[in-house]
């Protein structure tokens, strides 16, 4: 009988993160990206919607492993693809690992990554409306009134000034 050991999953692993662009991912990442993404966007949120989109293509992709296994992703965009200023997309973190604060770090890799590479400090993003406080608690600030995008409530925020 195959014993398979679970240890790893009752406390926070050390997690490495790397960032890069669409023609630097290797076919095994671009997989595991695209497999989180879909797991939690179009299964565990019952959306049913294109989530592989050209945006992928210009994004600085940021991904965060545990034990060589992918649990943490974002993208981040270039100012004049989603906004008019830089934005983060895709905010997923693999289920079996969100109580340990993995999103957290995702976002603040993903802010300092902005603000030394990108030059700038105002990032503007479409936060599902039940991470309000999360996103404010990050210093995002709500912008304009909710609306729905693919049938969840979404908000524009805004960290820094436009």
């Amino acid at each position: 009988m195959k014993k398979e050991i679970f240890y790893f999953m009752d406390k926070k692993m050390p997690i490495e993160w790397e960032f890069k662009r669409f023609e630097e991912l290797t076919t095994f990442q671009l997989f595991e990206i695209y497999k989180l993404r879909t797991a939690i966007f179009v299964v565990e949120q019952n959306c049913p919607y294109q989530e592989v989109d050209d945006k992928d293509l210009k994004a600085v992709h940021v991904m965060g492993y545990t034990n060589g296994k992918l649990v943490a992703y974002c993208r981040i965009l270039p100012k004049g693809i989603s906004y008019d200023e830089v934005s983060i997309g895709r905010v997923a973190v693999d289920k079996a690992y969100r109580k340990f604060g993995y999103g957290r770090e995702l976002m603040w890799q993903a802010i300092e990554y902005i603000n030394q590479k990108m030059k700038t400090q105002a990032i503007r993003i479409s936060a599902q409306l039940y991470l309000k406080e999360f996103y404010e608690s990050l210093g995002f600030r709500q912008q304009k009134e909710e609306y729905l995008e693919d049938g969840i409530p979404h908000i524009e925020m805004l960290k820094g000034k436009a």
